[in-house]
């Protein structure tokens, strides 16, 4: 039976960002978790020398995708990207029942050109595709080019190429930056103070403006809770004991990537009932611990251990609906409004956060549940430090409903999934849908990343 309770919440002030300094506006003031890209430049540009742009829409003119390509180039050089401003081989028109073939052609002839230039060590650093008009071929463009041939790509939709715009290809921009290696924008507070973080498969890898994350992912049974990759020792004839696991490796790479192995760990977790979270913590805590032993001995940072929910059915209202100062735009709480009494656990420490303003219906809170915490986090501190994170979402110029590292690791599954399952639209598969799993069945494993994506953001 649905229960109404009048709660004590405070809204958290949105996070000063930090955009380059050549730029009219260096810092941005979000309001109501928005804000825009107007005389701000990315605080870190990435850069593109050599790109291509392969076309499978039937009903576009060749002539319509290079001007396209060129608004997109502007585009890109006008927020702080250094992308050159033609394509390193000619745009290519091609027909979608060959597909593989295609992409492989240009892949090839871009390595020939580049080549033929007496670079040798350079490859396409981009490639931007144009989809099919018919759905159903993201899944391939993508496990093809991630996984065999080692490629960044950028898809666009053919219906939103002939909209054009600038909201979309700056959209676009927002997206190829961090492809590529770029920041958008980083937490003005994230310069001047520590903030430690690390996140299921999806882990930070540049301290302190918490913005460039590295994916991995692993294959496992259907409803299995526990993430059993997390950790891995595996007994070798001729190397002896072979250690791995996600959480090791990505330790390793941070390590690589910032010279010090982090003292503290966040770890947000994503996807896990209540019922099973003293399970989730007992496991998943002791491959950290074996993972960082791993590395160095005695190396055992201190971890906070925090659970992220959507799928709940707690829903916050204002007092009075009518007040424009206690709403959005469209009558829901603001972005940042914090609950943690009342409808919380009398002992345990959670808290329900709105960090994001509701486009349409009525905004869900995420429930985050602190099942450890050996850093000491007051409320206050772990609240702010959440909605803040909120904020340094690459894709838009918004305030997000849940933790980036969470949310990144949703866009890393379902790409995953392209890369051992057919797959028959580009949305992936629909949540309603009835499917039988087997569980006799072996997991299928999954084909490898390319190294030269894995080291960008490519989920993106």
């Amino acid at each position: 039976m649905n229960q109404l309770t009048l709660v004590y919440a405070r809204v958290l002030p949105a996070p000063r960002l930090k955009y380059h300094d050549s730029g009219k506006e260096k810092v941005c003031n979000p309001s109501i978790g928005q804000w825009n890209m107007i005389n701000k430049r990315m605080v870190n540009g990435g850069s593109i020398k050599y790109w291509a742009c392969i076309t499978f829409a039937s009903c576009m003119h060749p002539n319509d995708i290079g001007m396209f390509c060129e608004h997109l180039v502007g585009m890109c050089n006008n927020i702080g990207m250094q992308m050159s401003t033609r394509p390193c081989v000619e745009i290519k028109k091609a027909h979608q029942d060959n597909l593989e073939a295609e992409i492989r052609g240009i892949h090839l002839r871009s390595a020939q050109v580049l080549a033929q230039q007496g670079l040798t060590d350079q490859q396409l650093e981009l490639l931007i595709i144009i989809l099919p008009d018919m759905s159903g071929f993201y899944g391939r463009i993508k496990r093809l080019c991630e996984t065999e041939l080692g490629l960044i790509t950028q898809c666009c939709a053919p219906k939103n190429v002939r909209k054009g715009g600038n909201q979309y290809l700056e959209n676009l921009s927002l997206k190829i930056n961090v492809k590529v290696g770029g920041r958008n924008t980083v937490l003005d507070d994230a310069l001047n103070r520590r903030i430690p973080s690390i996140a299921a498969v999806i882990a930070s890898m540049d301290w302190p403006q918490v913005t460039k994350y590295k994916c991995l992912v692993s294959s496992q049974g259907h409803r299995v809770e526990i993430i059993n990759g997390l950790y891995t020792e595996v007994i070798d004839p001729q190397k002896g004991t072979v250690r791995g696991g996600m959480i090791r490796d990505l330790l390793v790479s941070f390590h690589k990537s910032t010279g010090y192995k982090p003292s503290r760990i966040i770890f947000y977790r994503d996807g896990v009932s209540e019922g099973q979270f003293s399970q989730v913590l007992l496991y998943e805590m002791d491959a950290i611990r074996k993972a960082c032993a791993s590395l160095q001995e005695g190396y055992q940072p201190r971890v906070t251990f925090v659970v992220v929910q959507k799928r709940h059915h707690t829903r916050l209202f204002p007092e009075n609906h009518r007040a424009r100062d206690q709403t959005d735009r469209s009558g829901n709480i603001l972005p940042g409004t914090v609950v943690d009494t009342k409808i919380c656990h009398p002992s345990e420490f959670d808290f329900y956060l709105c960090s994001h303003s509701g486009i349409q219906g009525t905004s869900r809170p995420a429930h985050y549940h602190v099942l450890m915490d050996e850093n000491g986090f007051s409320a206050d501190a772990l609240q702010t430090l959440t909605d803040n994170l909120c904020y340094t979402y690459a894709r838009c110029t918004r305030s997000v409903s849940i933790v980036p590292p969470a949310y990144y690791a949703h866009p890393g599954a379902f790409r995953a999934r392209y890369y051992i399952e057919d797959d028959n639209s580009d949305q992936g598969s629909s949540t309603g849908a009835t499917r039988t799993f087997d569980q006799s069945v072996p997991v299928k494993q999954l084909p490898k990343v390319k190294e030269y994506v894995q080291q960008f953001m490519f989920y993106c």
